[in-house]
């Protein structure tokens, strides 16, 4: 009698202590396995199903609404498996989350990626990265020289990643083209891994799930399939607010967010605030440690091309993002920056202005309430990036899978502390001290 009570019992707790709080859905989630309404990940099953409704409305939307081509057949494709998905969901109630994940990463992932790739449709930062590669195997350098981009007529000759972006494209430049050497696939697996033990470093639970359920989300899906360039620097970002969290090893921290900086300049804030919250949390010297470690990764990585093609760093990497090359970014998304860009050159101007003004505001910020906790950095983080991202000239939609993927990573650390079974920690709350007191340790 009183087991088969149980699941009324943990109903009333979860009314209790309100439907839409995860700590006490989890809370009730123990003993004789998981409850009919919870799912193996530790949130209610309406809300996992509410994730793919909500995925299945963006990529319908993709497919109507889009411009642009490859997004359309993206949208068509990946609407139909999450809809399949939501099906196998609420129709099998024991196994249907991970039936629901194995269609999700297969058709709106797998499936438009692989295709993309044999049918040689991309988007045109991927032809970047393959040409970047083809220079830096046959001329040792990732770059145009300035002089030829002076005279260039194809805005795609601009390379404005940093050079460990071009190593994504070695496959292809020693081995030719083909599905498995698309560098979109080793975007893909990058991620895979980086973002799964950025979760696994940060506590979460499900580690595989939850990174397949990421994944074959829109936010990093579409990305991918299309594109991806900024998805490996993402999860770089998430392993190095990762490593500073639950047992802080702050060079290995300082090298995962230096890769990320030597490959995007997107990185870079990270690295500033991340010092920011270590300096306020664990001393000067801890800072120090860990701002060092970031710096000399990413200094070993940019400096041999820094050193010996100046010109054409600056010109690929600075000027031409900024649109003061010769040619200007064809980042093009109708975002407040963009569109003030695009009045006049006095409009370009200002935009630039607004864009550095906003950065310093979010400086200051980050100053004067400095983060002493990761969770606090992050959400700093997301602040900034959605700032500049959104004031930038030359800007795209896409660039918000940043701030998306770092708040999806966020959420699901978070959620780990109140697992069941595990000893509850306040969500925010760092290590104990005998934790932080080895955060001086690689």
């Amino acid at each position: 009698m009183a087991k088969s009570a149980q699941p009324s019992t943990r109903r009333l707790l979860a009314r209790k202590n309100g439907w839409a709080d995860p700590a006490a859905w989890l809370r009730v989630a123990s003993g004789d396995g998981w409850p009919g309404d919870i799912m193996p990940i530790g949130v209610p099953r309406s809300w996992a199903a509410t994730v793919f409704a909500l995925s299945a409305v963006f990529a319908g939307s993709v497919s109507l609404f889009s411009t642009n081509g490859l997004h359309r057949h993206w949208g068509m494709i990946a609407v139909c498996a999450y809809v399949a998905g939501l099906v196998a969901l609420l129709a099998w109630r024991s196994r249907g989350f991970d039936l629901a994940l194995v269609i999700a990463i297969g058709g709106a992932l797998a499936t438009p990626l692989f295709w993309n790739a044999a049918t040689g449709r991309r988007q045109p930062e991927v032809g970047v990265i393959t040409r970047s590669a083809a220079r830096l195997v046959h001329h040792h350098s990732p770059y145009q020289s300035a002089a030829a981009l002076a005279s260039a007529h194809n805005v795609n000759l601009f390379n404005p990643y940093l050079p460990v972006m071009s190593l994504f494209g070695i496959p292809r430049a020693l081995f030719g083209p083909g599905v498995l050497t698309d560098p979109r696939l080793w975007f893909g697996l990058a991620f895979l891994a980086i973002f799964g033990l950025a979760l696994a470093a940060a506590g979460a639970r499900q580690v595989v799930r939850w990174t397949v359920l990421v994944a074959a989300s829109p936010i990093i899906a579409f990305e991918l399939a299309v594109g991806g360039t900024d998805v490996p620097i993402l999860a770089l970002m998430c392993l190095g607010l990762a490593l500073l969290w639950r047992r802080p090893r702050l060079v290995l921290a300082g090298v995962a967010l230096g890769v990320a900086s030597a490959a995007k300049a997107t990185a870079w804030p990270a690295v500033c605030i991340a010092a920011i919250m270590v300096g306020v949390r664990d001393g000067p010297r801890p800072a120090l440690r860990f701002t060092g470690s970031a710096v000399a990764a990413c200094a070993v990585l940019i400096g041999p091309v820094a050193a010996l093609w100046p010109s054409a760093l600056i010109e690929n990497t600075i000027l031409f993002p900024l649109g003061l090359a010769s040619m200007r970014s064809p980042a093009a998304s109708p975002l407040p920056g963009h569109m003030l860009a695009q009045t006049s050159h006095i409009g370009h101007i200002v935009a630039v202005v607004l864009l550095v003004l906003a950065c310093v505001a979010v400086a200051v910020g980050v100053v004067l309430r400095p983060p002493r906790t990761v969770p606090a950095a992050a959400l700093w983080l997301i602040l900034g990036l959605t700032v500049m991202f959104t004031l930038a000239p030359a800007t795209r939609y896409g660039y918000y899978v940043y701030p998306s993927g770092l708040l999806a990573w966020l959420g699901i650390s978070l959620l780990g502390q109140h697992w069941p079974g595990r000893r509850n920690v306040p969500p925010g709350a760092e290590p104990p001290r005998e934790i932080t007191s080895h955060a001086t340790l690689v």
